[in-house]
């Protein structure tokens, strides 16, 4: 059995790295995507996970599943596509470590994942993880809900990162009704405070928190805030947990770093997360927050994800 089964696109992060000698950008390639950036952060940490989805048949997709497989990520339910490439996405970073993307998709292997070719061998998990970009085209949207309806059968916790990627919609209203319509179906949600907004319409944390947790009924619900941490709301205790300062140098894979934390931490406690104390998770959150900023200060995603000793290390500074 798994700690962790994620589902998604996993693709390569053309991040920045300097100019050629004639002045030219030069782009170093990294494997990333957020599910597979989660699972990265919790095999580092000692998790058993596995990832499914789909790559292209090109050496993009060989890439990664050789990067998967490297990092002790079961491969077995990851398909090569030869109909669609590898998805990927130029990352172009500002001043302040925060990033902007530009995806080629089009369509992308990933999108293509059938109902059928998800192994449901690999599904027998403590907990399953999906984001909504597997959410914005058929037949993996329809995939997706299939694997989180047997997840779910299994007994599986449910963990959802709507990760709004605007470019990869075919409008912000179609992305607000895809992802909240899965919303209901997760126990562990993990959010921006921008896409808290985007999602509510409110830009108080109290506030729109509690509208998404009183009409979905989310267990645990974790806005992510970059440098200023992150506030949670757990049934009725809220907080918000400071971040720790660190020289940004690339903001991807931070909150997939952070969600990765997170879920080693439930995993860690083994107990229902109504039986949280404050204390609990407080320290959780904290934790979490480390990984965040670990990651901030290196380049890329799934390249990026700290081991447990770097963490512990960092927490006792």
């Amino acid at each position: 059995m798994y700690d962790v089964v994620a589902l998604g696109e996993i693709l390569i992060d053309f991040t920045p790295a300097g100019l050629s000698e004639q002045g030219n950008p030069l782009f170093e390639a990294n494997p990333g995507g957020a599910p597979a950036n989660v699972l990265a952060c919790l095999a580092k940490l000692g998790r058993k996970t596995a990832f499914l989805g789909k790559v292209g048949a090109d050496e993009f997709g060989r890439l990664l599943r050789e990067v998967l497989a490297s990092r002790g990520i079961s491969t077995h339910g990851l398909v090569l596509e030869e109909a669609a490439q590898t998805t990927l996405a130029f990352v172009h970073l500002h001043e302040d470590g925060d990033r902007s993307f530009s995806f080629y998709r089009s369509p992308g292997a990933d999108t293509l994942l059938r109902p059928e070719e998800v192994d449901r061998a690999q599904l027998t998990a403590s907990i399953f993880h999906f984001g909504s970009l597997s959410l914005t085209h058929e037949p993996a949207r329809s995939a997706t809900l299939a694997a989180l309806h047997w997840a779910k059968e299994r007994g599986a916790l449910i963990s959802y990162d709507p990760n709004l990627r605007p470019p990869l919609w075919s409008s912000l209203a179609e992305a607000k009704r895809q992802i909240l319509a899965v919303m209901d179906q997760a126990d562990i949600v993990k959010i921006s405070r921008e896409e808290l907004e985007f999602l509510t319409g409110s830009d108080s944390l109290a506030q729109g928190s509690a509208q998404l947790v009183r009409e979905y009924g989310t267990s645990l619900l974790l806005v992510t805030l970059g440098k200023d941490g992150c506030f949670f709301r757990l049934g009725d205790l809220t907080g918000l947990v400071p971040g720790f300062p660190v020289q940004a140098v690339d903001a991807t894979g931070a909150g997939d770093g952070f969600l990765g934390g997170m879920l080693h931490e439930i995993l860690r406690r083994g107990k229902a997360l109504e039986e949280w104390s404050l204390e609990e998770l407080e320290a959780s959150v904290r934790f979490a927050n480390a990984i965040g900023a670990l990651v901030v200060t290196r380049k890329g995603g799934i390249p990026a994800m700290p081991s447990l000793a770097e963490v512990q290390s960092f927490l006792a500074r």
